[in-house]
């Protein structure tokens, strides 16, 4: 059986290009290689896959999203985002959930590639390994191949479409303002070192503390969620740190808890801060000061990006809001 790697291969064109030639796909070709393509069909007596050109002419109506934590509000509002896009469109979302392992994350890619979806999207941080990093890429070159779209929210790594938060930028903006309230000695509960996200907001922090001329924070690791936050809070309590800077907000929620159950207050005691503005913030005592990211509106960004048009992957920088608030006080001169 002649297959599209065949025809590919004989009329000298990228696998995508013979996708987007023979399979419908409304992405542009050039007269002459769609020539050359048509023609090397003919040739070799080529098929096409039906289901393959379902999937170039966009006709399935499911998107597939995957996600790390569905029960972080950080996730579901993306993803509330990205569902309500859809449903605007006539479209079904069916999520997965990776439970921060990156291996299930290639896997799932590989079953939604397999099932023809009609676009991907992939919301969370990307890990500190290459190798990693190549294999979700490849996986992801593949589904794009055959006519799938994708696009992720998080680190512009895997060469798609992308809706990348300035988490750097934004840590670095909330270190500043709180030097502005007359703090100097500072501890941040930073994450898992390989997660890319933690690490850049942990380096976004630091930076602009010394950029400031003011002492290095103390970096305490552990799990990006609740108990991480709950359980990182212990290395700081008996530092001279004046205020807690969590790199997002459910850790910031864990300290908060550890915080009080040792007797101590926010923020007369220690100042916490944290970073996303999650929704689940509004009911919090004391009111939690965070850097804000358009978290719905992300979610919508992405889904459009993965359905839109474009050739070559687009990045779309969303810039962080610091939010002052209760959790942290200004100091005396």
């Amino acid at each position: 059986m002649v297959t599209l790697e065949d025809v590919a291969r004989h009329a000298g064109v990228s696998l995508a290009t013979a996708s987007r030639v023979l399979n419908g796909s409304s992405r542009r070709v050039g007269a002459n290689l769609r020539e050359r393509v048509e023609l090397a069909a003919a040739e070799l007596g080529y098929q096409p896959n039906a289901t393959a050109q379902t999937l170039a002419r966009g006709s399935s109506n499911v998107i597939g999203l995957v996600v790390h934590d569905l029960t972080d509000p950080y996730f579901a509002a993306l993803a509330g985002g990205a569902m309500r896009a859809a449903d605007r469109r006539g479209l079904v979302v069916m999520v997965g959930t990776t439970y921060r392992d990156p291996e299930r994350e290639i896997g799932y890619v590989s079953t939604l590639r397999a099932q023809r979806v009609r676009a991907i999207l992939l919301a969370g941080s990307r890990v500190a390994d290459e190798r990693i990093t190549g294999r979700l890429r490849t996986e992801l070159a593949r589904y794009r191949d055959s006519g799938g779209r994708v696009a992720c929210v998080g680190q512009d790594l895997l060469g798609v479409d992308t809706v990348a938060p300035a988490n750097r930028g934004g840590a670095a903006k909330l270190a500043r303002a709180l030097a502005e309230l007359g703090h100097t000695r500072f501890a941040v509960l930073a994450g898992p070192p390989a997660l890319v996200t933690a690490a850049d907001r942990t380096a976004g922090f630091a930076a602009a503390l010394e950029e400031l001329g003011l002492p290095a924070p103390r970096i305490v690791h552990g799990g990006f969620d609740r108990d991480g936050g709950y359980n990182a809070v212990r290395g700081v309590i008996d530092t001279d740190a004046t205020c807690v800077f969590a790199v997002n907000d459910v850790m910031a929620v864990g300290a908060l808890a550890a915080l009080r159950e040792r007797g101590l207050t926010v923020p007369d005691n220690l100042s916490v801060a944290g970073f996303d503005d999650i929704a689940t913030l509004r009911d919090l005592v004391p009111a939690l000061t965070t850097v804000r990211l358009p978290l719905d509106e992300m979610g919508e960004l992405a889904l459009e990006l993965a359905l839109g048009d474009s050739v070559r992957p687009a990045v779309e920088h969303i810039e962080g809001q610091v939010i002052l608030r209760t959790s942290t006080r200004a100091l005396a001169p």
